[in-house]
C-alpha cells in the first residue's frame, strides 16, 4: 500500500477531519480537493473520525473497525494516490482506556511517516486533534468550523472539548473560522482568519433533471446532516402537518439522529430521503418549490456558517429560514427569515405562490445580485495562503 517515493515539495498536509471522506461532500472535503488541485506536488493523509464498534451496537447498527490507511477513490484533476485516508478504530470508551486519543494520535504519526509525509502541516478540524498536536509537534492550522464548546453534551465531554479547542486557540500556528460569530468569539484569544464556506455555483446553476424519488406535487427541500443539534426536528413536524394537501417536506442528508426522532418525523408526514452524492444534490434543489432551513436556533446554530446558505442561493429558489446565522444576514431578496412560531405558515404560504419554473438566480454580472455568493475557488486559495503561512512562517524580527 505504501506509494511511489518521488520529488515533493509539498505543501503536505494531516488533516483531522468532523466527517469521512465520502459521496457527501463538506467544507474539508472541497477545500482539500481544491488544495491537491492547486498545489500538484502536495500530499494529503485524510484522517476520518473513529469507528467505534462499540458504541454502534448501543444504536443498533452493525459493528466493524476501522479502514484503516488506504488511498482515497481517484478526484477529477489530481493525481492518483496523492490523497491517503486514515479511519482510526476506537476499541474501548475513555472510562475504561483513559490513554485512547493518544494512541490513536501514535496511529496517524505512523501513518504520516509510512506516506513519507515527515514534517506535514496538520490542520486540524475535529477539537480532539488536539492530542495529535500535542504528541506530534507539527506545525498545526485549527479551523474552526463549530462552536463545539456552546454544543449541548454532558459535563466529561464539554470539559474535554472546551480544553482541546482552549489549546489548539493557544498554541497553533494559525486559526481560522468559517463565520464572523466564531471570529467574534475567538478574537479575545488571538487573531483569526475568515474563511466562509463557498459554493461551485456553475454546477448548481447547470440544469438537471428532476430526482425520480422527490414526492409528487410542491416541495419544500432541506438539504443537509439531520443531527439534533441543528435540525429542530418538533419544528419539521409542525411543518409537515401544516403542509398537508399542499405539499411536502423533505430532508435528504446524511441522518445522525436517534432513531425515534427519525420515526416521529415520518409518522408526521415527512420525506427522509438520507444521504445523496453530492453530483445530484443540486437537482434536488433547483426542482423545490421551496428550500427551507428548519434550525434550532441557539448559541451553537448561531457560530456556523451553514454551507447550504451558498447552495441555496446558488440555484435561486424561494427560501425560508429560521433566524440562524448566515441567512437572517443575507440582503438576497429570496430568503425570508421567520421565527420558529411563524415557520410553518410561513413555509405554507411559500408552497402556495405559483410555481417559478425552473431555478433562476439573480444575474451577478449585471449587478442585480445585491451580495455576490464565495465561491469554492476563491476559499481555495484563502486557505493555501494560511497553510503556506503555517508552513513556512515570517522570520522573527532581529
Amino acid at each position: 500500500m505504501t506509494p511511489a517515493r518521488e520529488t515533493v515539495t509539498g505543501p503536505d498536509l494531516v488533516v483531522v477531519s468532523l466527517e469521512p471522506w465520502d459521496d457527501v461532500w463538506r467544507r474539508n472535503q472541497h477545500l482539500v480537493a481544491g488544495l491537491l488541485r492547486v498545489h500538484p506536488t502536495a500530499r494529503v493523509l485524510f484522517v476520518e473520525p473513529v469507528a467505534d464498534p462499540l458504541h454502534a451496537l448501543t444504536r443498533a447498527a452493525w459493528p466493524r473497525p476501522g479502514r484503516g490507511l488506504r488511498p482515497a477513490p481517484d478526484l477529477e484533476g489530481v493525481g492518483s494516490r496523492r490523497l491517503w485516508l486514515l479511519e482510526p478504530t476506537k476499541l474501548l470508551p475513555r472510562r475504561v482506556a483513559p490513554h485512547g486519543d493518544e494512541r490513536r494520535a501514535a496511529v496517524v504519526v505512523r501513518a504520516a511517516r509510512r506516506l513519507g509525509l515527515t514534517l506535514p502541516v496538520l490542520w486540524v478540524n475535529d477539537p480532539y486533534g488536539a492530542t495529535l498536536a500535542r504528541v506530534s509537534g507539527w506545525p498545526t492550522l485549527y479551523d474552526v468550523t463549530d462552536d463545539w464548546t456552546a454544543a449541548t453534551r454532558g459535563p466529561a465531554e464539554s470539559r474535554r472539548v472546551a480544553e482541546s479547542d482552549r489549546y489548539l486557540v493557544e498554541h497553533a500556528a494559525a486559526v481560522t473560522v468559517c463565520s464572523p460569530t466564531l471570529a467574534a468569539r475567538k478574537a479575545d484569544a488571538r487573531s483569526v482568519v475568515l474563511v466562509t464556506n463557498g459554493v461551485d455555483v456553475e454546477r448548481y446553476r447547470r440544469p438537471a433533471a428532476r430526482p425520480a424519488d422527490l414526492p409528487p406535487g410542491a416541495t419544500a427541500v432541506y438539504v443537509g446532516t439531520l443531527h439534533a443539534d441543528r435540525l429542530d426536528v418538533g419544528l419539521c413536524e409542525d411543518t409537515a402537518r401544516a403542509l398537508d394537501g399542499v405539499g411536502s417536506l423533505v430532508l435528504v442528508g446524511p441522518v445522525s439522529l436517534e432513531r425515534p426522532d427519525v420515526e416521529r418525523l415520518r409518522r408526521a408526514g415527512v420525506t427522509v430521503l438520507g444521504a445523496r452524492p453530492f453530483d445530484q444534490v443540486p437537482a434536488y434543489l433547483q426542482h423545490a418549490d421551496a428550500l427551507v432551513v428548519p434550525h434550532v436556533v441557539d448559541d451553537f446554530t448561531d457560530s456556523l456558517d451553514p454551507l447550504k446558505l451558498y447552495e441555496y442561493r446558488a440555484v435561486g429558489r424561494p427560501v425560508v429560514s429560521t433566524p440562524v446565522a448566515g441567512f437572517r444576514d443575507t440582503a438576497d431578496p429570496r430568503v425570508a427569515v421567520a421565527s420558529p412560531e411563524g415557520f410553518a405558515a410561513a413555509v405554507r404560504d411559500a408552497l402556495a405562490e405559483p410555481s417559478r419554473g425552473p431555478a433562476a438566480p439573480l444575474d451577478e454580472d449585471s449587478g442585480t445580485d445585491p451580495e455576490p455568493i464565495p465561491t469554492w475557488v476563491r476559499q481555495v486559495a484563502l486557505m493555501s495562503d494560511v497553510v503556506e503561512a503555517v508552513r513556512r512562517p515570517a522570520p522573527t524580527p532581529r
